[in-house]
């Protein structure tokens, strides 16, 4: 690397002469960090660019944006401020503000902006859901409604406005009105999982047990990954006394997600009441953990621990409990007997008396004692007409009357009104529409996200030798599954890509001295700079084949980036793509001027020459043969793709990812039967997306 790279890079780190750095490659690479979901580090860049050049708006609206996918509402809003002092007639920033604004309950100023960026851009369907969905949480029903009949005119064909405006109806009460609704969005989209949802609780609500379970199973059919759905259907299985089918719903919810409290507090209770009594304990566990106030779970427990014979654990919680609930009567019974497990007569006895004591002065009404003395700890804003009130053995999240203990926890109903509305004003910018997209590339770094469905490790013995000889200050993995960093790890990548330089200027000729600083630098998202050092790296070791690897990823990274940012240089169609928009589609389907598809093939031959190398190099490298063909797949040579996608599962018959994209590939070349095989066979193997698709292609 240069000499002027590694002062550029020490700038970036030490914030010295700011001034002098390039402000168009930092944001370019911060944007870079956006469109990769690497928000921590995109703010990074972006605060370069302020301190460098404080007047330009374009730093401070990105910025923005990093902080509302971090749901830091507050701070995008007052970077919103300062772009529109410099910019007032940046679109993007009154829509990006008024989303920070609604998020956090400011629906009049919301309202303000998306009135404004309506100025600019009438009939915009994002900003007139969002500042209707604005009067609906301010309560201004009529004004919403006009606004609704305005956005299904001007877009007859969209499923959403249907859905929300029936999430609207269900609100006030008017459950024909938000029924008509909800079968309207099925009807123009019948692949819309979020209207079976909505429908289905409608028909919880009214006790019709039977169709919404038939419409959470449809929804869960459609998006297998949402917890809501498993959430509700296992409480509309419980009402329907299938107590196996409700636990094997929260065991899904866990799979996904294993932090989800609502599962684990339910399915705690439904296994003490099968006896599986050291398995509830767990779960407990770890609702406590995360929860540590959770009163409710301390109790559960405490019977539990009674129930195992753990008298001692029992008493510990049973202290927590008596200590908030000073009067709850079970309470003292329970850890008088636990006391006598221990042979603590004295305690026992006098807990029992206390107890007994209690309970005789307030005329033995235990109820009334129970609901007295827990009132100060409920929420007492929780709706009277909760349906927690209706369904058996059930309450809301926010009901804290400790004598409620074993009820199964249902969402707030506020929560589940408020849930119909918040995917439409979530702040992220990344593309979230819904599509059928490609298993992406696999990549050699040194994080990936946990992926509890589908935890098979990859494998290569290349990499594995590589490992062992130590030259890197991490471990390197292969996964197609990319963390974001943390602050923690920034720091460490840039103090890391100084002390490669520093090497490197002692022993110019060190290729791993060079790849891994390229690895450093593709996790900064610093493309350019990565290319570089894995371009040095093959220069000093033309063998060095995970080098070649590297470069392509790295190179298809940047391709893919330039490809959506040309076609979004306006952060406007940015900012709809997360809700709901196809910018992305429009991205990859606009036509190229003739220098840009120059520009496109010779990017697309240098990644393929790259991924000919590995496999010249090391034919036994499957994730070459698996990046190769979703290469082919971005310039539709299917044919040509499903050829490498069958060596990569000759080569490795369990390559689930493989399966998954063979399948799309055949889809799309109208090879049906098999490519619903490809798709079961990958469901099997871990990719549960798989089914949804499968539902699809088979629904007649």
């Amino acid at each position: 690397m240069k000499r002027a790279t590694v002062f550029l890079l020490l700038q970036l780190c030490a914030f010295v002469s700011l001034a002098q750095i390039n402000t168009d490659r930092v944001i370019a690479i911060g944007r870079n960090s956006l469109y990769f979901e690497d928000y921590i580090l995109a703010i990074q860049y972006f605060n370069q660019v302020i301190r460098a050049k404080p007047w330009l708006a374009q730093p401070y609206f990105y910025r923005a944006v990093a902080k509302l996918s971090l749901d830091d509402n507050s701070g995008a809003e007052e970077d919103c401020n300062l772009a529109l002092q410099q910019n007032p007639f940046m679109v993007q920033a009154y829509y990006a503000r008024g989303i920070a604004r609604q998020n956090q309950g400011k629906y009049d100023l919301a309202i303000e902006d998306y009135m404004k960026g309506l100025e600019f851009r009438p009939k915009d369907r994002q900003m007139m859901m969002n500042k209707a969905i604005a009067f609906i949480q301010k309560k201004d029903y009529e004004k919403a409604k006009e606004l609704f009949s305005e956005i299904i005119e001007a877009y007859p064909k969209e499923a959403h406005p249907y859905l929300t405006r029936g999430a609207m109806y269900a609100e006030t009460g008017d459950t024909l009105a938000a029924m008509t609704d909800y079968n309207k969005a099925i009807s123009i989209d019948p692949y819309y999982a979020p209207a079976y949802g909505s429908r289905a609780l409608l028909y919880y609500q009214n006790d019709s047990m039977n169709l919404s379970l038939a419409d959470l199973n449809e929804a869960i059919k459609l998006d297998p990954r949402e917890q809501s759905f498993y959430i509700n259907r296992g409480l509309v299985r419980y009402n329907l006394n299938d107590l196996r089918g409700a636990m094997s719903d929260y065991d899904q919810v866990i799979t996904l997600n294993s932090d989800n409290l609502i599962a684990r507090f339910n399915r705690g209770l439904l296994r003490s009441q099968v006896g599986d009594y050291n398995r509830a304990i767990e779960d407990f566990n770890v609702v406590i953990s995360l929860e540590p106030d959770n009163y409710m779970a301390y109790y559960n427990r405490a019977l539990l621990f009674s129930e195992t014979g753990d008298f001692a654990d029992a008493i510990k919680d049973l202290d927590v409990i008596l200590e908030q609930y000073p009067n709850f009567l079970p309470a003292y019974y329970n850890r008088s007997d636990a006391k006598r497990g221990i042979n603590d007569v004295v305690g026992a006895e006098k807990d029992y008396w206390y107890a007994m004591e209690l309970e005789r002065s307030h005329s033995g009404n235990t109820l009334n004692i129970k609901a007295d003395t827990v009132a100060k700890h409920s929420d007492t804003s929780a709706p009277v007409d909760s349906i927690a009130e209706n369904r058996k053995d059930t309450r809301e999240e926010s009901d804290k009357n400790i004598s409620k203990f074993n009820r199964l926890v249902v969402q707030d109903k506020t929560e589940e009104q408020k849930s119909q509305y918040q995917s439409e004003i979530r702040g992220r910018v990344q593309d979230k529409n819904i599509r059928i997209d490609l298993e992406p590339q696999f990549v050699l770094t040194y994080y990936e996200k946990p992926n509890n469905v589908n935890s098979t490790v990859n494998y290569s013995k290349a990499l594995d030798q590589f490992n062992a000889r130590m030259v890197l200050g991490w471990k390197l993995i292969i996964t197609n599954k990319e963390a974001s960093l943390n602050q923690a790890q920034i720091d460490a990548h840039f103090a890391s890509i100084n002390d490669y330089s520093a090497k490197i200027e002692q022993t110019p000729n060190n290729a791993d001295l060079y790849f891994g600083r390229g690895i450093d630098f593709m996790l900064v998202q610093d493309f350019t700079e990565a290319i570089g050092s894995f371009d040095n790296a093959i220069a000093a070791n033309p063998k060095y084949t995970l080098a070649y690897f590297n470069r392509a990823v790295v190179r298809y990274k940047q391709m893919e980036y330039e490809l959506s940012n040309k076609a979004q240089d306006e952060l406007a169609e940015a900012m709809s793509i997360q809700f709901g928009g196809n910018n992305r589609t429009a991205a990859t389907t606009a036509t190229p001027t003739l220098g840009e598809r120059d520009s496109r093939i010779y990017a697309y031959e240098m990644i393929l020459r790259d991924y000919n190398t590995v496999i010249e190099q090391d034919p036994s490298f499957t994730f070459a043969y698996f990046n190769r063909a979703n290469l082919r797949c971005s310039q539709r040579d299917y044919r040509a793709a499903i050829l490498d996608y069958n060596e990569a599962i000759r080569r490795n018959p369990d390559f689930a990812e493989a399966y998954f994209n063979r399948g799309l590939a055949r889809l799309s070349q109208g090879d049906t039967n098999r490519g619903i095989a490809d798709l079961s066979k990958a469901g099997e193997l871990g990719i549960i997306n798989a089914y949804s698709i499968i539902k699809r292609m088979t629904a007649n």
